[in-house]
């Protein structure tokens, strides 16, 4: 599942949202309350929201896992789904596939680590995770000395290298978690929020970006400490994710990431720190300024990982409701069908059921699709709903069809994403991942301002929310990209309450066999949020103008340039 930006002047952002929607918004509707479209809205319905998201999870679903049974399942389902709407294809070819080639990794690896001549005991699973993204029956590090890069960072816009220029090449680099944990001077409380954006996660601090530096530095594995607070999730979850079967898109050099990639728990890190005579502690304190410089350990690492590689056709769905007067011009809404499968390895339970993740997303997929098709009047703008494959496995579906577009990106305007829906009843407020990003969060706040509500900022920045899900794959490429998410503030219950159940769903359910359907859930919540976004979509593709980023925020420099090449005769 899904760090939001702060943005200068959020608060006049919000106050002038309804403003700024209406400029770009047919007249008379810039928040989506015409009555053929309340009327529209009201066909997502609760009951039918539970009972797709009871389908989708199921046992019988195999834990939706992409090149299984469980695949074939899913996406047949969506299918079925958006047929009986009576929606078209939506790929250019007649059909409702987007084939996605995919490389499948199934990891056995074994490590050997000798820190001051002393052995380390290393437990796969229980004390690091480590697998290999080359097309190779086994991968091999003999003896490779270690070394602390601190959080792996290059960050020339913040004066930032964690490198200083220390050749690396063959070294096994051990790294933190998040962003440098930069504080102002004086206040070892505060973070500086000129640093790296203060509490919010940049991309820096994602796990994708440690091991994109570590294969441009010529690592032969980059490892990264684990830390539940700044990686946002319990250990249980990297220990769920690498024991399942990873993927990814083929390259053209076949090996695009390190030799071997993982994870190491931060109790077995400071052992190894410990034997090779350093104190994690200071070292981690260290990291956090400028001037910090890699260490070499007095410590050696041997990885071994056989591989179990084969190539798959996944698949992206994708159905059509076509437009009227710019019917070439698309909004997107994503939501991934895919989970974590099923884990033979566990004993009771071995199948990771995703009702949260995303069978929520993808049935809300549906429920929206089901609104459009009620509208007396289509849109002026088409609409694609795309379910997309791999997410839990780095964004691959999405990043495929984003850089293998069925509709030309300079005529896609927008993506809404889904990824979790609200389980615990109606909200005051909705969450905005990366609010302030783009003009879409001022269309989003016209519509709930309509409906009594706010928009709230991501509650939860340092966790990195905007990098993790679908939508990223469309930002990336240049394409404003609206990721919604549940509110905190619930009717009816006290302060804290809505926090208090995401802490518990991370802690005992996030990429647990236990997310699965609970009795107490309320889809009351999630069923208005949904009518929400589809508002919002309506009110897009209908209106004069299209959604922008806004300045200073990191991607539009590639919008810009998309769309002046696409003038470039």
């Amino acid at each position: 599942m899904r760090p939001s930006l702060r943005f200068p002047g959020l608060v006049a952002l919000i106050a002038a949202g309804a403003a700024a929607a209406c400029t770009a918004s047919p007249a008379g509707d810039p928040a989506g309350t015409a009555p053929a479209v309340l009327a529209a809205a009201k066909a997502i319905s609760a009951d039918s929201l539970l009972q797709h998201i009871k389908d989708l999870s199921a046992d019988s679903m195999e834990g939706r896992a992409p090149g299984t049974p469980g695949e074939e399942k899913a996406t047949a389902y969506m299918q079925r789904q958006f047929q009986a709407l009576g929606l078209a294809p939506g790929n250019p070819d007649g059909t409702f596939i987007q084939k996605v080639q995919l490389i499948g990794y199934t990891s056995s690896p074994s490590a050997k680590i000798v820190a001051g001549g002393k052995p380390v005991a290393m437990r796969d699973l229980d004390d690091y995770v480590a697998g290999s993204r080359h097309d190779k029956p086994e991968v091999k590090v003999d003896d490779s000395g270690i070394v602390f890069v601190g959080y792996g960072v290059v960050a020339p816009e913040y004066g930032w290298d964690d490198y200083k220029g220390l050749d690396v090449k063959g070294k096994t680099l051990l790294m933190l978690v998040n962003d440098p944990q930069v504080t102002v001077p004086g206040d070892s409380a505060q973070l500086d929020s000129t640093m790296f954006k203060g509490k919010a996660m940049t991309y820096y601090g994602r796990w994708t970006y440690k091991y994109e530096i570590a294969t441009a530095k010529g690592a032969a594995a980059a490892i990264i400490i684990h830390e539940t607070g700044p990686a946002g999730y319990p250990w249980g979850v990297v220990r769920g994710s690498f024991s399942v079967e990873q993927f990814d898109i083929p390259s053209p050099t076949a090996e695009r990431r390190v030799p071997v990639e993982g994870w190491i728990t931060a109790e077995k890190a400071k052992e190894i720190f410990r034997d090779a005579g350093l104190n994690f502690d200071s070292l981690h304190a260290a990291a956090a300024r400028k001037d910090f410089r890699p260490v070499a350990l007095d410590a050696k690492a041997s990885w071994d990982v056989k591989n179990k590689v084969r190539t798959i056709e996944s698949k992206n769905v994708v159905a059509k409701l076509e437009g009227t007067s710019k019917k070439d011009e698309y909004v997107v809404y994503t939501a991934h069908w895919d989970h974590l499968g099923r884990d033979t390895t566990l004993k009771g339970d071995q199948i990771y059921n995703g009702a949260l993740d995303n069978a929520s997303g993808s049935a809300g997929l549906i429920e929206i699709a089901r609104a459009y098709t009620k509208l007396a009047t289509r849109p002026e703008r088409s609409i694609l709903f795309l379910s997309v494959t791999g997410e839990e496995k780095n964004l691959l579906g999405s990043e495929y069809y984003a850089t293998h577009p069925l509709y030309p990106l300079t005529k896609t305007v927008a993506d809404i994403n889904m990824d979790g829906l609200n389980q615990w009843g109606r909200t005051k407020d909705m969450t905005v991942i990366g609010l302030g990003n783009s003009t879409l969060d001022d269309v989003l706040s016209a519509v709930l301002t309509a409906d009594g509500r706010v928009v709230r900022p991501d509650p939860e920045p340092e966790k990195g929310f905007y990098y993790r899900s679908d939508h990223f794959s469309f930002a990336n490429v240049g394409v404003p990209a609206l990721d919604p998410g549940s509110g905190i503030d619930y009717i009816g219950r006290p302060a804290g309450w809505g926090m208090q159940k995401r802490d518990e769903y991370t802690t005992n359910d996030y990429h647990k066999v236990s997310d699965e359907v609970k009795p107490d859930w309320d889809l009351s919540g999630a069923a208005e949020d949904l009518r929400v976004f589809f508002r919002v979509g309506d009110v897009v593709a209908n209106a004069a103008g299209i959604p922008q980023w806004n300045p200073g925020t990191e991607f539009k420099a590639r919008r810009d340039s998309m769309m002046a090449a696409a003038k470039t005769p």
